[in-house]
């Protein structure tokens, strides 16, 4: 199974290019402070390398299970 990574967008995507915007609406983000969670797939990774500026990314703990 693949990491999991949280996606928090951070900056407005007004006044942004169209590819950029598409690419954050891609990754699940509307609004800021919005959070989403999703596969680390090379895909998803290259999505966030291209909206850096505007997201910040954590890695996601939630789906470890506690012992």
């Amino acid at each position: 199974m693949a990491d999991k990574i949280q996606i928090k967008l951070v900056k407005s995507v007004i006044g942004r290019k169209p590819e950029q915007r598409a690419t954050v609406r891609s990754l699940g983000l509307r609004k800021i402070s919005s959070v989403t969670v999703k596969e680390a797939t090379p895909a998803v990774l290259g999505m966030v390398a291209a909206v850096s500026h505007l997201v910040e990314v954590t890695p996601y703990e939630g789906s470890k299970e506690k012992k």
